[in-house]
């Protein structure tokens, strides 16, 4: 039985850091299992989460250095983990990290050249996932969801909650999944105002209360009457909902509980219009998950009859690096990694670019 040993690299839109996942994949009769050996997460430097998160205003010189730099330190930074680690990878797989989203324009790019990174790491690497996709008509994500269906089938919703909250699950033996909106992009946007990175198990957040004002533009977002598939990036955010937050005059504390209501709103809504039998299982992975004001918020809105599975530390912190890994192992087999049904691409595919080393 081959073994497929990947480091996987994440780095996701709420610009928490880098997220490293060492896995071991197998294949055994059509059922892949999967194995996180060894994972870390990288903080980014002030500096370096300004540049990021700023790259959307780069002109096209600028971008690129961006790109190839962050492509070497990627690397760099994947050679120290292997080393310090003494891990046996054959491959990287990485996201890179999105600067631009804008698949209705036929576009998506994330930063992190993958020549730069396989040359800095001195190991083959495969990346650049998003854009067949979206060549192809498509989205361009989410793409976790073929994770979600092979290695997590046990449930019947898969919501992720990162920068932004997605979902997917299975409707007559199609995988559909789409990003529903908001999530730790909004939160930490306003606690980052106060100089704090993050609200830690939402502790302001609980002790506000509802801006109702506020709510209702939130809720009011054109993005939520979309169909699927659908996608949204860091523009949508800064265009749309930044200027709702910048103009509601009120203390943190009632921004954020505002804000997790209205996550937990249109999560619950998605949930239950997609509902088909009671006892629906919800795993919840992404940093959200380790917010237990929103876990609690959603618990309710959900009600008795939906459990919400929250995992342990390393699925919900590393599983996106970790599924990353592992559409890197279907590369390789060229099997399929990208799911039309998810995205609205003109077909299935399998994504992935390889750089050798030199």
């Amino acid at each position: 039985m081959k073994v497929y040993k990947i480091l996987g690299l994440m780095s996701g839109t709420s610009l928490d850091g880098l997220d490293m996942a060492y896995c071991h994949f197998t294949e055994q009769k059509g059922v892949w299992n999967f194995e996180i050996l060894e994972a870390q997460s990288i903080s980014y430097a002030a500096k370096q989460q300004e540049e990021l998160k700023d790259a959307i205003h780069l002109n096209a010189e600028a971008l690129l250095q961006l790109h190839n730099q962050f492509g070497t330190w990627l690397g760099e930074e994947a050679r120290a983990f292997i080393k310090e680690k003494q891990l046996e990878v054959d491959y990287i797989a990485s996201h890179g990290h999105t600067t631009h989203h804008r698949p209705e324009l036929d576009f998506t790019l994330q930063v992190g050249s993958g020549q730069h990174l396989a040359n800095a790491s001195e190991r083959p690497v495969i990346c650049d996932f998003r854009t067949n996709d979206v060549a192809l008509g498509g989205q361009g994500a989410p793409l976790v969801p073929i994770g979600d269906q092979l290695l997590f089938h046990e449930y019947d919703f898969c919501l992720n909650l990162g920068g932004i909250s997605n979902i997917s699950f299975d409707v007559k033996g199609k995988r559909i999944a789409y990003d529903i909106g908001l999530a730790n992009m909004i939160l930490n946007y306003i606690t980052r105002k106060i100089n704090f990175e993050y609200d830690k198990g939402g502790k302001l957040a609980r002790s506000g209360s509802i801006n109702p004002e506020m709510l209702e533009k939130l809720n009011a977002l054109k993005y939520y009457l979309l169909p699927h598939p659908k996608s949204i990036g860091y523009e949508w955010f800064l265009e749309e909902v930044v200027p709702i937050v910048d103009s509601t005059k009120d203390t943190t504390e009632n921004l954020l509980h505002t804000a997790v209501h209205h996550i937990c709103e249109k999560i619950a809504q998605q949930i239950q219009q997609n509902t088909t039998k009671s006892g629906q299982r919800v795993l919840v992975t992404g940093g959200g998950a380790l917010n237990t004001f929103l876990i609690d918020t959603l618990t309710k809105k959900l009600g008795a009859e939906t459990k919400i599975i929250v995992p342990e530390v390393t699925i919900i912190d590393f599983k996106e690096a970790m599924v990353f890994a592992f559409m890197g192992a279907l590369r390789l087999e060229k099997q399929i990694n990208v799911f039309n049904s998810v995205t609205g691409a003109k077909r299935n595919s399998s994504s992935g670019v390889l750089y050798l080393p030199s």
